[in-house]
């Protein structure tokens, strides 16, 4: 369980348990160990043909914490009930890593000798930003995880958005930047008995709170956008709606389908959501300083000035009295979405899910193919479901109570990534 503080996550263990059932012929397997319990696994085929495109199936295997009381199983029990498996991970994405290792190893039992290198890197760490895991590797051993082509979490399950021509799957081409920020705001200390015209940090920090929960930003539609309204073919009156700013807004803001409307919001804007609070050192005294941690995702070409300025459009007259620091400045970026494991992932797809078109989308949270994206590789991510759940419950399971995956979504996961190393490599 990774919690962000350096000697949590445990990841060592998942490490070896992979690396236990991937020995044998056909891999070569390497443990790589960041400190703190922090391991990362490689395995690798080595490809025939040096200029032939190599692919890196990446997973992570850290979760964020969990708590039981809001469960209807054990979270860290992984229970196999009603053909579901049920556990912190199961979406996020511990289902994809698992699947990942299995098509590896049929892949390897089957003899597979590709032209091009297949790598599966088990990582650590991806939920507090990398440190230990990808960001890690790339740092430290570069050599043994970089691809050309990168598949990681998590595209593949069908929004509930109507279209005429069969099933359409988002694979993420892209994702937010994260410019996670602490909001310190200030006041005059004093004595709680006499709370009349004091200035209370805590109680600025209440309408700091509200005036960024409420703040909304200018709606930006870029070629991701455009490219995944374009090929979902929509009816074309919600064609025309989304094509608009003021339409995808009103759209947002009105939809039945609460997981859609969330999320082409926040493709569609840079977010702000406060998230925790922190301050005043007794009850009898006026607390002096505040601080707040407000969870900013940023679009394409917002970085901190642009944050800087949204801010203070935000807190208005409250703006000097809150000092604004940066805790991660990660830019949103993505990748080309013609390319040959475009196609590769479109024909694998199709295959598995008749009539099936991939559609680009941006990911509204980070991943670890930010990092190879950043160094020139080609990295979306995929997978395959099932329509056992839905997308809201889909969606409501990231970092949420009752995480489950059922057993033919890890099957389509795993096929479709044997399917793609096959196809792109062969």
């Amino acid at each position: 369980m990774n919690d962000g503080t350096p000697d949590s996550g445990g990841e060592l263990r998942s490490a070896d348990l992979l690396r236990d059932y991937l020995e044998g012929p056909g891999l070569d397997l390497e443990r790589y160990d960041a400190g703190n319990g922090r391991g990362n696994l490689v395995a690798r085929i080595e490809g025939s043909d040096p200029s032939a495109p190599s692919l890196l199936l990446m997973g992570h295997t850290d979760v964020v914490p969990a708590n039981p009381e809001g469960w209807r199983h054990d979270p860290f029990g992984g229970e196999l009930v009603d053909g579901e498996i049920w556990g912190r991970g199961a979406v996020d994405m511990l289902n994809l890593t698992a699947s990942m290792a299995v098509a590896v190893k049929h892949l390897a039992a089957a003899s597979f000798a590709p032209r091009g290198t297949l790598i599966y890197l088990a990582c650590a760490d991806e939920e507090a930003l990398g440190a230990f895991g990808a960001d890690w590797m790339l740092r430290n051993h570069r050599d043994a995880v970089w691809a050309d082509c990168v598949l990681t979490e998590s595209g593949g399950f069908a929004m509930p958005l109507p279209s005429s021509s069969g099933p359409k799957l988002p694979v993420i081409v892209g994702e937010k930047g994260a410019y996670w920020s602490t909001l310190r705001v200030h006041g005059t200390p004093g004595h709680a008995s006499m709370p009349l015209r004091t200035d209370n940090a805590l109680v600025k920090a209440a309408e700091v709170v509200r005036r960024v929960a409420e703040y909304r930003p200018a709606t930006t539609l870029d070629g991701v956008w455009r490219a995944f309204i374009e090929r979902y073919d929509l009816p074309p009156e919600l064609a025309a709606r989304l094509g608009d700013a003021d339409g995808v807004r009103a759209f947002c803001e009105s939809y039945e389908d609460l997981g859609v409307a969330r999320e082409l919001h926040a493709v569609t804007h840079t977010t702000f959501a406060p998230t925790m609070a922190r301050g005043g050192v007794k009850t009898n005294v006026i607390p002096d300083v505040v601080e707040l941690q407000v969870d900013i995702r940023t679009l394409p070409g917002v970085r901190g000035p642009e944050v800087g300025a949204m801010l203070d459009e935000a807190l208005g007259d409250l703006a000097p009295s809150v000092e604004v620091v940066a805790d991660s400045d990660d830019p949103a970026n993505a990748s080309p979405f013609d390319t040959p494991l475009w196609d590769s992932l479109q024909r694998a797809s199709r295959a598995l899910v008749p009539n099936a078109t991939l559609v680009p989308l941006t990911s509204t949270g980070a991943t670890d193919a930010r990092f190879f994206r950043a160094l020139g590789a080609t990295a979306y991510g995929a997978g395959l479901f099932s329509e056992r759940i839905s997308y809201a419950e889909y969606g409501a399971m990231f970092h949420g109570n009752d995480e489950r995956v059922d057993l033919e979504s890890l099957r389509l996961s795993s096929e479709l990534w044997r399917a793609v190393a096959t196809d792109l490599l062969a």
